[in-house]
């Protein structure tokens, strides 16, 4: 009877109205994602939405204010963790970090609603809702625009075939080489290519180059005695 005797009709209001409006605002999110079909959608952010509320009053009630503050930063945390599972990488490419953000977003917007921060609340939900459809266009046009080279930040590669006996001295000349053209190397690893070759793989530190400083590098390397060939490529940087 202990339970009975703890009900407050008021209180009791208090927390239906919170997670009420979490409910609602978390449901606005999860639409927006919905329509788009993306992994977590209306059911998923109403939920995680939900969830912050009902953790954060429940901290109130029980440890006031001082005790949700310590419930909020664990919904932080465990958010990290339920956004971390929606976050996939296939080989370069990495996918789910704007759902995992999304998710983030809709638990903070939980976590104002639980915390009786209504207003606060409301507008959070309205810049994540407007993250995921006002800035839409903005990066599909971003990214429908050619990239240039010189302005792009990647990870260059070197690659050097050589006669295996002349490996170190080929190593040391592209280092020199590519240091004199202000492109330091970050790391450089060698291995057997073929019976009597050696390939040399020389990493760059990220950043944005110049095609034709870098052509003429190449041009060097491969006048050296004993290198059969000499290229570079780029990758994104992860």
């Amino acid at each position: 009877m202990e339970s009975l005797q703890m009900v407050n009709p008021h209180v009791l209001l208090d927390t239906l109205v919170r997670i009420t409006i979490a409910f609602l605002l978390g449901g606005v999110i999860g639409l927006e994602r919905q329509i788009r079909q993306r992994t977590a959608g209306l059911r998923t952010n109403t939920l995680v939405a939900v969830g912050s509320a009902v953790f954060v009053d429940m901290a109130n009630r029980l440890g006031g204010h001082d005790g949700a503050v310590h419930v909020v930063a664990y919904v932080v945390s465990g958010i990290g963790f339920l956004g971390a599972g929606a976050i996939m990488k296939e080989g370069a490419n990495i996918t789910g970090l704007n759902t995992a953000a999304t998710l983030w977003g809709s638990a903070a917007v939980g976590a104002c609603a639980g915390a009786a921060l209504m207003d606060e609340a409301a507008v959070a939900a309205s810049f994540v809702l407007a993250s995921n459809t006002l800035l839409r266009p903005v990066v599909n046009r971003i990214n429908r625009q050619p990239v240039k080279e010189a302005l792009s930040e990647a990870t260059y590669t070197v690659y050097v075939i050589c006669n295996r006996a002349r490996q170190a001295d080929v190593r040391e000349k592209l280092v020199a080489l590519l240091e004199a053209a202000s492109y330091p190397v970050r790391d450089v690893d060698q291995h057997p290519f073929g019976q009597s070759d050696a390939e040399i793989e020389a990493k760059l530190y990220a950043t944005a180059v110049n095609p034709g400083e870098l052509d003429r590098v190449i041009t060097l390397v491969e006048a050296e005695a004993g290198v059969s060939q000499a290229f570079w490529n780029a990758s994104a940087e992860e």
